[in-house]
């Protein structure tokens, strides 16, 4: 019984790792930027270029991870619910 809680209590450390990790500031912009923000602009260029010009950028990548849409930074999140749930009926 001691073996199974040490090894929860492991990986529920672990998970708590990933989450906060999800969380800290990376760079979307020049030579550190996140090798994610990389293939995103990669993907689909903006309209004045491929870099993020401020924070609220919204990519919408499919299941397989293909990057369907880009949304400029003034796109409301509602604005673009009709192309998520599309995207999901599709699936």
């Amino acid at each position: 019984m001691g073996k199974i809680q040490a090894q929860e209590r492991l990986r529920l450390q672990n998970v708590h790792r990933s989450v906060l990790n999800i969380h800290i500031k990376i760079e979307v912009n020049g030579k550190n930027e996140a090798p994610l923000y990389k293939f995103l602009k990669l993907e689909k260029g903006g309209l004045f270029g491929n870099g993020i010009k401020w924070n609220f950028t919204k990519f919408l990548v499919n299941k397989e991870g293909k990057v369907v849409e880009r949304y400029a930074l003034v796109t409301a999140p509602l604005k673009i619910e009709k192309d998520i749930q599309n995207l999901l009926e599709s699936s």
